[in-house]
C-alpha cells in the first residue's frame, strides 16, 4: 500500500501533538480503503457486519457528532438530520452500501474539514462542549473529544486491517 500520510510531530505542542495523531488516524483509514470497488467496500469479514465503506460512513458521522453536535451543540447536518435512526440505529453504518467512492469521500472529507474548523476556532484545549456528558453530566473538555477520536479511530483502523487483508491480502500499518 502506498503511505502518504503524514507522521505526527515528534516535538510539538499539546494540540499540534494531539491533532498530528488524529490526522494521522484518518490517514490510515483511507489508506485501507484506498483502491476497492464498491463491492469490496461492502465486503464482510464474518461473522462481522461491519465493511470498510461502513467504516467510513460511520467516522464520518463520529466526526460531526463529537464536534458538532457536542462541542458545539449543534443540530446534526445532512445526511444525519434526515435519517431514519428508530428505524435503523446503525443507519450511518449501511449509508455507505449506496455510494460511489467520490460521494464517500466527500461526505467524509466534508465532516472531517467542519471538525478540524470547529477544532481551529476553538478557545483550546480546555474549551468545555456545549452538551454534557449523556450519562453523568459532567462536562467534556475538546481535550477530551480529541483523544476519544484518536481512540475511535485506532480501534476501528484495527478492524479496518482485518477486513482489508480478508479482501486482497494488502497489510500494513
Amino acid at each position: 500500500m502506498t503511505d502518504d500520510r503524514i507522521s505526527p510531530p515528534y516535538a510539538a505542542d499539546e494540540m499540534t501533538t494531539l491533532l498530528g495523531f488524529l490526522d494521522w488516524q484518518r490517514g490510515t483509514l483511507r489508506q485501507k480503503v484506498r483502491g476497492l470497488s464498491r463491492e469490496e467496500r461492502d465486503q464482510r469479514l464474518a461473522p462481522s457486519t461491519m465493511t470498510l465503506g461502513g467504516l467510513v460512513t460511520h467516522l464520518a458521522w463520529v466526526e460531526n457528532w463529537w464536534f458538532v453536535e457536542i462541542f458545539l451543540g449543534e443540530k446534526p447536518a445532512e445526511p444525519w438530520a434526515s435519517a431514519d435512526w428508530d428505524s435503523d440505529e446503525d443507519w450511518e453504518w449501511h449509508l455507505a452500501a449506496g455510494l460511489e467512492a467520490d460521494d464517500l469521500w466527500e461526505l467524509f472529507d466534508r465532516e472531517v474539514g467542519r471538525a478540524r474548523e470547529i477544532v481551529s476556532a476553538s478557545e483550546g484545549l480546555d474549551a468545555v462542549a456545549a452538551v454534557a456528558h449523556r450519562r453523568t453530566g459532567e462536562p467534556i473538555s475538546l481535550r477530551w473529544i480529541v483523544v476519544h477520536m484518536i481512540e475511535e479511530y485506532a480501534r476501528h483502523n484495527g478492524h479496518a486491517d482485518l477486513i482489508r487483508e480478508s479482501i486482497d491480502g494488502a497489510v500494513g500499518q
